[in-house]
């Protein structure tokens, strides 16, 4: 009965709405901003509503957006931005007031560091209620300007969309970020004409790509040219960019090794000849110039600085953001570029060169080769342990052996992301969505949630698997009730080492938990023993999968992938001790300036 009484509230809706754009009529806010989204081409909303948002979200569905409910406002904010990052369009969280907008704002921080398109919208309190003590008062604006590229208040229903128009433009152009809209429950329930609300505010054509100055590109030529040992770092913002065909042919006409960045995977494959992941430290540490493509020199990249670089390392950097240039070392040749022309031009003037690299026999590509084989030995021993419990080297060689090759790869965690990030391949652009440049953790079910979508509407068939640490699962793990409710066949896989970072065998474990009080004898790092997490599935009426050996593993997935219309839990245990091959170097190199 509810639905139908929904349903016919969507419908009543959709008609005024229709008449009101055809006659003249009144249009309220609720109405002016869904149409004002779906005229910029936003296509989906994930949210949680309540006062004062309940009709503006029914609004949006008449006006043909998507809209996701989500279960908590944090995992919505992930799931939006990551629709953002896979459609080049800003996806929208929907939030209520005060609270709801707060919970929102490590998403929007996320969102900002990460590069990646997001409108955050949250309904406030009515205007006349500010400053004496309103339902959710808070100053909304105030708090999220500091986390976005734009942030405003429409003063009026007919200023809606060219507000909207500026916060879809400035999430979506240069450098990709988040913006934010207030909604006070005033402005969306007034209502205007609506000749007044213009609607067509303002249709851009399309942002044109920036490209390079020719002397720099020259310039980026003769370095690399000269160069004795050359890298190419392929960055999250050459995935961003849709430059994959651009910089593919760049790599395959040069043979230059390249680096991809976590999310950079798959702009190139990682199955391509000429990717050296497997000897990322030697790289770094003996290049002599190195292209940046869409790459931060931050923390993720040990700032381009020594002992992790060679001290007199050249840097070409190619970048979107002009102040990004010369941030932590100055670059040899700085160019302010989007990557594909950038790229285009690159390749056909190293062609005039005749720049190509002989991996056969170019000395640079022989130490290459010799780290990569004795890496491969390490991994390979370890991944052929298949003792109980096992390694994550072990659960990871199963798994990418019985997923599909193309599927996108959503990982958070410590070692399950760092380690999982060599071992799971991706050879398609924006197929790995993790952490990412802030360390968020608990982005893995949001992620997981948007990449569904994006899939059932944009590549039907293709399958997302959402691999986790036990400890980021607890983050956000009730959204599994959201791909129910959904129908979204995502494959989560939990690698449950019973801790951050690590855990305890069950021994270890029970004798801690008896030897005095537990806030002073659990270290801080444990996590209860062997979480059954497979048996969120019963809730819903469904089995996991609990998995302590590789065949274990192997039949889970099996049985995973063959389900279309609901997620999937693969809980395995590992050994809690078990850890990452030993690092030459600390995993964070601190800055020296």
């Amino acid at each position: 009965m509810l639905l139908g009484r929904l349903a016919q509230l969507n419908f009543r809706r959709s008609i005024h709405v229709t008449k009101s754009l055809c006659s003249g009529m009144g249009i309220d806010g609720n109405n002016i901003l869904a149409e004002s989204l779906k005229r910029q081409g936003v296509e989906y909303v994930f949210g949680i509503v309540g006062i004062p948002v309940i009709e503006t979200s029914m609004a949006f569905q008449a006006a043909g957006l998507k809209y996701i409910g989500m279960r908590n406002e944090q995992a919505a904010c992930y799931a939006a931005q990551a629709i953002g990052y896979l459609t080049g369009k800003p996806g929208v969280c929907l939030a209520v007031s005060g609270p709801g907008l707060l919970h929102c704002i490590g998403g929007m921080a996320n969102a900002q560091v990460n590069c990646w398109p997001l409108l955050v919208i949250a309904g406030s309190c009515p205007e006349d209620h500010e400053g004496i003590g309103g339902f959710q008062e808070w100053p909304q604006v105030e708090s999220s300007r500091q986390y976005c590229k734009y942030a405003a208040r429409p003063p009026s229903p007919r200023l809606i969309p060219l507000h909207v128009e500026r916060a879809v433009r400035a999430a979506s152009a240069g450098r990709p970020g988040a913006a934010y809209l207030d909604m006070p429950a005033t402005l969306l329930t007034a209502e205007v004409d609506e000749d007044q609300a213009q609607l067509d505010y303002y249709a851009a054509d399309p942002i044109t790509l920036g490209h390079p100055a020719p002397s720099l590109v020259s310039q980026a030529a003769d370095a690399l040219a000269t160069a004795q040992r050359p890298l190419v770092i392929v960055g999250k913002g050459a995935a961003s960019a849709r430059a994959e065909d651009a910089v593919r042919k760049l790599v395959d006409a040069t043979r230059v090794p390249f680096l991809p960045t976590p999310m950079g995977k798959g702009v190139v494959p990682d199955t391509s000849p000429y990717c050296v992941s497997s000897a990322r430290t030697q790289a770094l540490l003996k290049a002599d110039v190195i292209l940046l493509l869409g790459a931060r020199l931050n923390w993720m990249l040990h700032f381009g600085q020594t002992p992790r670089f060679a001290k007199d390392v050249k840097i070409i950097q190619v970048d979107i953001s002009p102040e990004e240039l010369h941030n932590s070392v100055k670059s040899e040749v700085a160019v302010h570029s989007d990557i594909r022309p950038f790229a285009e031009a690159l390749t056909a003037e190293l062609a005039k060169r005749k720049f190509s690299l002989q991996p056969a026999s170019h000395p640079w590509w022989k130490i290459l080769q010799e780290k990569q084989t004795a890496n491969a030995e390490f991994v390979k021993a370890q991944s052929s342990d298949t003792s109980v419990p096992l390694n994550y080297y072990a659960v990871f060689k199963a798994v990418q052996a019985n997923i599909p090759s193309d599927a996108i790869i959503v990982s958070e965690g410590a070692n399950t992301m760092d380690i999982g990030r060599g071992m799971l391949l991706n050879n398609l652009p924006r197929h790995r969505l993790d952490a990412g440049t802030f360390g968020t953790m608990g982005v893995g079910p949001g992620f997981a949630i948007a990449a569904a979508m994006w899939c059932r509407d944009h590549a039907p068939g293709k399958r997302v698997v959402c691999v986790e640490g036990d400890s980021a699962f607890g983050f956000s793990g009730m959204e599994i009730e959201t791909m129910f409710r959904y129908k979204l066949p995502v494959i989560v896989v939990i690698v449950n080492n019973n801790g951050i970072y690590g855990g305890f065998d069950k021994e270890t474990y029970n004798d801690i938990q008896s030897a005095g009080d537990v806030t002073l004898c659990t270290p801080p790092t444990a996590l209860s023993n062997e979480v059954r997490y497979e048996k969120m599935m019963e809730i819903f009426g469904e089995t996991g999968h609990l998995c302590r050996t590789v065949d274990d593993i192997q039949a889970a997935l099996k049985k995973a992938l063959a389900v279309t219309d609901r997620p999937s839990i693969i809980n395995i245990l590992i050994n809690p001790q078990s850890n990452r091959k030993p690092q030459a170097f600390n995993w964070l190199t601190e800055s020296k300036l």
